[in-house]
């Protein structure tokens, strides 16, 4: 037997079907194209969904026991603000107002609601209207047991004013 001869072609025949890969190749791009975007949403949505239940189901420390001596001060607290606020702060302001005249000026008023007393200090051109004012704050309904507490004559002051303090105890009842 004879063998046939071989003849070898090193040149690749033309393929047929170019346009059947191309046009695969741009169906899976735009699979793949629509593949990310619907990603992108997903993405998002579970974002704004973990944000959401983030605030509904937020962590909450749990709370610490608090000791019987911190609400004992916390009571004690909110019991003075309420004696402070229960104050007859309207009748307090007129009596003073009341007694007020222009030889008297007043410095300060400071109530005090444990004791249900109210101190004052204020300054007058003279010793007569120091005991004038005193005398028409003993005279006011809103407060009884007036009394004054001290005086002293301002020496560095060219008029010299009399600085004093008055006290005096609330007289309507809580």
């Amino acid at each position: 037997m004879i063998p046939r001869r071989l003849e070898l072609d090193y040149l690749a025949p033309p393929r047929r079907a170019k346009w059947l890969g191309v046009s695969l190749l741009i169906v899976a791009l735009g699979v793949a194209g629509t593949l990310v975007l619907r990603q992108r949403e997903a993405r998002g949505a579970l974002a704004a969904l973990d944000e959401t239940q983030g605030l509904l189901n937020a962590e909450r420390r749990p709370r610490r026991p608090v000791s019987r001596e911190r609400l004992a001060e916390e009571a004690k607290i909110v019991d003075a603000a309420m004696r402070q606020l229960t104050l007859p702060w309207t009748q307090m302001i007129e009596a003073v107002e009341a007694a007020s005249t222009g030889e008297v000026s007043l410095l300060q008023m400071q109530p005090e609601a444990q004791q249900r007393t109210l101190r004052l200090t204020a300054e007058a051109k003279n010793r007569d209207a120091m005991l004038r004012y005193v005398r028409r704050l003993g005279e006011a309904r809103a407060l009884a047991g007036v009394h004054l507490l001290n005086h002293r004559v301002q020496i560095e002051d060219p008029s010299r004013p009399i600085r004093f303090g008055v006290q005096a105890t609330l007289a309507s009842a809580p």
